[in-house]
């Protein structure tokens, strides 16, 4: 959804507000803290915006056209393989990057200052956190935008890039919508073709090492849970199928997970202090069970806080390394949006940040090792190409224990 259609964001919950909220409910208050806001204006483009949303209702595709392939998919002819070992430092090290897909020349700044430090790094993966595709998404499977604003941006950076879902990715009439979900199909089947681009599925999970693992990412697509207008096909509401084996799915997977260190990606995060706000409240609206990601907060809350190590998220086009907190269980969210796009320069929310950066391009780079979970943040000079070193930011106990391990 374009800047000038939001609403500006109605504050998410401060951590002492969450705490209290949570001794309410003990008592046998509120059970669920959301925005509840009306909005107080909406200018003429968002009007327009929901005349097309109801005209939609004659032009999408019939749930029948519109169901997620559930059959894994394989990597391209010649795909480039997982690392089964640590680099040379001991370390798996994975680029991470979001909201990338503009065919720009920031993303291509920021992608050949990536490129670089994937050599001294020794970088064996790379994470692609939604909004692949500006402004709509890919119209097929083949559509040459693949190659305009992935693959030729991130020529040379040779390993498996595990992608997630956008709201771009799932335009509907409206550009950023998230009101098509079915579109996000496209760029399942595109990883049949791609030696970079691993999609085997719209959520996923990968070990590293397969037989071993000392880390597990599992990839969320958490679209039909936050976006900007009602989902039409049952299939995808919030509450319908897909969602609910889903939500399921994570659940079971973070479970039985024998790796030391869990990371859930996905595009919306759960606490964020840029512009767009944090689930329960994104963006300062409600529109019935949609917009303001409600149902997303409800999962992170209840499936993943206290479970995974990190949350890597897009959405905001800024760089923020927030801290762990009683409300996250220990989890930490960190925000990688600004691999295309930035900000305007400042912090709207008070969540508790270990760094952020609210103006620069930049990307991250994620270590793990059996003894530290690192996270590296790089801000880029879209003029010179070159990377700095902004931030670092060390964890040395992972937040459960692995399926199985000794307590």
């Amino acid at each position: 959804m374009c800047d000038d259609e939001l609403i500006p964001p109605q504050a998410d919950m401060t951590e002492r507000e969450w705490l209290r909220a949570g001794s309410e409910a003990t008592a046998g208050g509120p059970s669920m803290r959301t925005t509840g806001r009306v909005p107080q204006w909406v200018n003429r483009r968002t009007l327009l915006g929901g005349a097309m949303a109801g005209a939609a209702l004659t032009v999408l595709p019939s749930p029948a056209q519109s169901r997620a392939s559930a059959a894994p998919r394989l990597g391209g002819p010649g795909a480039f393989p997982f690392p089964e070992h640590p680099n040379g430092k001991g370390e798996f090290a994975v680029l991470v990057t979001g909201d990338a897909g503009t065919g720009d020349e920031a993303q291509y700044a920021v992608a050949a200052a990536a490129r670089d430090l994937c050599r001294t790094e020794g970088i064996g993966l790379a994470v692609g956190l939604g909004d692949n595709i500006y402004e709509n998404g890919p119209e097929s499977d083949d559509d040459s935008e693949f190659q305009d604003k992935f693959e030729k941006p991130n020529s040379g950076i040779d390993v498996p890039w595990l992608m997630v879902l956008g709201n771009h990715d799932c335009s509907g009439l409206i550009p950023g919508s998230g009101g098509d979900p079915s579109r996000g199909d496209r760029e399942v089947a595109y990883a049949a073709t791609s030696r970079r681009w691993y999609m085997p599925s719209r959520y996923y999970s990968v070990p590293l090492p397969a037989a071993d693992p000392l880390v597990e990412f599992f990839a969320i697509d958490t679209i039909p849970w936050s976006s900007y207008v009602a989902q039409l096909d049952p299939h995808y509401r919030w509450d319908g199928p897909y969602m609910r084996e889903q939500r399921s799915w994570l659940d079971g997977a973070l479970r039985a997970s024998r790796a030391r260190w869990k990371v859930v990606i996905g595009h919306h995060p759960y606490l964020n202090n840029g512009k767009h706000g944090s689930a329960g409240s994104y963006d300062g609206f409600e529109i019935g069970n949609y917009t303001s990601g409600v149902h997303l907060k409800d999962m992170y809350e209840n499936v993943v806080c206290g479970r995974a190590d990190l949350i890597l998220s897009g959405h905001d086009h800024t760089l923020q390394i927030l801290e762990p907190t009683a409300r996250t269980g220990g989890t930490r969210q960190v925000v990688c949006g600004a691999s295309a796009k930035t900000e305007d320069g400042t912090a709207h929310f008070g969540h508790p940040a270990a760094w952020q950066n609210f103006s620069d391009h930049g990307f991250m780079v994620l270590k793990v090792s059996g003894a530290r979970l690192t996270i590296d943040a790089y801000t880029v000079d879209v003029a010179t190409r070159k990377a700095t070193l902004a931030h670092r930011t060390r964890q040395t106990r992972p937040v459960a224990a692995p399926a199985g391990a000794h307590a």
